[in-house]
């Protein structure tokens, strides 16, 4: 990640879940220069102090005028914090990028993971709000848009195995807790829609009538507003599985022409936010903590020469999430 070229005045709605702890590593990472950071959480967490650039920034509550004289405030509080207030934050002069679903659909919305449509954006934008996408999407885009310029593609299905962390701190903190007490107590589940320790739950989110659940709609509709591809065919299937950090996919890529493995893996290879595995594969324990898209068991089809198989793994907090918006603050202020 580029250093800004100035000293930032930054907010933070959501400054005490995983998501914001995670903005704050990165930001404390890379060194950027920080003038000031405002940090907001919710009444429980007042006076907490956050740490950043060699100081203690205290957590505030989010009140009129509380974003007057930000340069960028980054949102991960849900769709409710996120439409009645980053409005707000434009308004008072802010970029705001938003990690909820609040706005993502929104044809005046800018949708971005910067490695694939970052154009959209530069030092001469205008505050707005940007849509930071779902993690899942973010991932699966990032390894699909070197096929789609290279080669074109007619459809893609995706199946997900997302880690307890995309639920938030309450379900990365229930996994631990079952895994804990997993001889002794009534694994009777909280945040998630049956017991996640020793299981898979084929849900995340709420289920629409089609019978598909919301993560696998956001996924379907972000990724083709996102690459820009409306004819593009996506389908999605979504797991919940007892990992605590990093979705992984299995990636089903029909492309519009035959190619080589070795001009797939080049085209793949060369471009910006992808680590591809040849000989090996990633796996959500080892990338954890990574930046990169990683991708691995890339090959064949044995029925149809167009399609190719890939395992494609990302840390969702970090580029997921945290990671991208800031690569968004990137497109804007480096």
């Amino acid at each position: 990640m580029k250093i800004w070229k100035k000293s930032l005045k930054v907010g933070l709605v959501g400054a005490t879940g995983v998501v914001g702890e995670t903005f704050i590593n990165i930001l404390e990472e890379y060194a950027q220069p920080i003038a000031e950071l405002r940090p907001f959480a919710s009444q429980n967490s007042l006076g907490v102090k956050i740490e950043l650039a060699g100081k203690e920034w205290p957590v505030q509550i989010l009140k009129p005028n509380c974003f007057d004289g930000l340069d960028m405030v980054f949102f991960s509080s849900g769709d409710e914090i996120s439409k009645e207030w980053a409005p707000l934050a434009v308004k008072a002069g802010a970029f705001a990028i938003d990690n909820s679903n609040a706005f993502r659909m929104n044809s005046d919305v800018h949708l971005m993971v910067p490695e694939v449509n970052g154009k959209l954006l530069n030092e001469f934008s205008k505050p707005q709000i940007i849509a930071n996408p779902n993690c899942s999407t973010i991932q699966l885009v990032v390894a699909l848009k070197p096929l789609l310029d290279n080669f074109g593609i007619d459809e893609v299905t995706v199946a997900t195995y997302q880690a307890v962390s995309g639920a938030g701190l309450p379900g990365y903190e229930e996994l631990l807790h079952q895994t804990q007490n997993f001889q002794e107590m009534d694994h009777a589940a909280k945040i998630f829609p049956k017991q996640i320790l020793f299981n898979c739950i084929p849900q995340i989110g709420g289920f629409t009538e089609d019978g598909f659940c919301s993560e696998e709609t956001k996924i379907m509709n972000e990724s083709v507003k996102i690459l820009a591809a409306p004819d593009l065919k996506v389908s999605a299937f979504t797991v919940r599985i007892p990992a605590l950090n990093s979705h992984s996919e299995a990636v089903w890529v029909t492309l519009k022409k035959e190619v080589t493995k070795e001009e797939l893996i080049n085209a793949m290879g060369s471009f910006e936010g992808l680590a591809i595995f040849t000989e090996d594969y990633p796996t959500p324990l080892e990338i954890s903590g990574e930046e990169p898209v990683f991708v691995g068991r890339i090959h064949q089809d044995l029925h149809n020469k167009k399609r190719w198989l890939m395992w494609v793994v990302s840390d969702n907090l970090k580029k997921g999430a945290a990671l991208n918006g800031l690569q968004i603050a990137e497109t804007i202020f480096c």
